[in-house]
């Protein structure tokens, strides 16, 4: 039986607060293995760079880290890092799951942690997010700025964690416009699908010339492209999992930000002040784990009225008032 957490505090707060690298905090040689796309992808993996790199600042720990480019090599750097004495290991996306579930049953004595998936071993972190929960929020703020009520959504690779994504982003719109048309493609079926900004700028063309003016992506390297398709048509993209905002200002009217950062950086500080515990972690909007980034490159396009409304939301969200389906437990997206 794994147990099911809430309660994560931001990395921002942690940092703050002084709550990573406590006084008499134990040694520890902490690693990151990204997945495909690398640390610089500007968005998920990037997320995760972020945060060992905000522990390393804050509390002078060096970290390892390796960037996949072949499936093979997801097992090997793992127990590369783990023979090397390594803790806690953090793998970085679900197709680690495999990989690291082999590894960890060999190293029993490592503290491993996965992101978005689930490896119920009594070693292992298992951190996965309430992706439909911020993606709600996004929707709203798309639906209220379409001026044509089309909008669009380009995923990355068709499995469920993405269309978790897309089915949250649709009731967003649709609770702002029932009539609103989505319009949605996914980029592949294999890892490829996570790395071609050229493909997703050829999708994101094609949302806009059906009309779409805000299309919203999940699908990391390839969403550069689509943000920068976006923003060459002079209409709105969405970011996802790092703040993208600054990527095209003007042009990105908001980014779905999952704290991947915060997920490592307190992996890292719970191994060092031997808070760590195993089990399965769900952070969604309550635990500040989802949300929508606002600073100085959206400020001009998000009016205080969208913000009043997907404050409203989140608030209903957290409330339980608002109930946003959730593709991977509650079967198909109903919109």
């Amino acid at each position: 039986m794994r147990a099911i957490w809430t309660g994560l505090l931001g990395a921002t707060a942690l940092c703050a607060t002084g709550l990573l690298g406590t006084a008499g905090a134990a040694e520890i040689s902490p690693a990151v293995v990204y997945d495909v796309g690398g640390k610089f992808d500007k968005s998920f993996n990037q997320a995760a760079y972020d945060g060992a790199e905000a522990y390393k600042a804050k509390t002078g720990t060096a970290y390892r880290d390796f960037e996949v480019q072949q499936d093979a090599q997801r097992e090997q750097a793992l127990r590369r890092f783990a023979r090397d004495g390594a803790s806690p290991i953090v793998a970085i996306g679900f197709s680690q799951a495999a990989a690291l579930e082999t590894v960890a049953k060999e190293f029993p004595d490592t503290k491993f942690a996965i992101v978005d998936s689930v490896v119920d071993l009594p070693n292992v972190r298992s951190i996965l997010f309430s992706e439909e929960q911020g993606s709600y929020l996004v929707g709203v703020l798309a639906a209220m700025k379409s001026g044509s009520g089309k909008v669009g959504f380009v995923g990355g690779m068709d499995i469920p964690l993405i269309r978790n994504f897309a089915c949250g982003y649709k009731g967003g719109v649709k609770s702002v416009k029932a009539d609103a048309t989505v319009i949605e493609n996914m980029t592949g079926t294999t890892g490829a699908a996570w790395n071609d900004p050229v493909r997703g700028g050829e999708l994101a063309k094609s949302q806009l010339d059906q009309g779409a003016d805000v299309v919203f992506h999940a699908a990391g390297g390839t969403g550069i492209g689509v943000l920068q398709a976006v923003a060459d048509a002079g209409k709105f993209g969405i970011g996802v999992d790092s703040n993208q905002n600054g990527l095209h200002p003007g042009h990105v009217l908001t980014s779905m930000v999952k704290r991947v950062d915060t997920a490592v950086a307190t992996a890292f500080d719970d191994a060092a002040t031997d808070k760590w515990t195993a089990g399965t972690q769900v952070l969604g909007l309550a635990e500040d784990g989802v949300g929508y980034a606002m600073d100085d490159a959206n400020a001009s396009l998000v009016t205080a009225e969208m913000k009043a409304a997907a404050e409203k939301a989140k608030a209903d969200i957290i409330a339980g008032t608002v109930k946003v389906h959730n593709y991977n437990s509650d079967s198909a997206c109903p919109y």
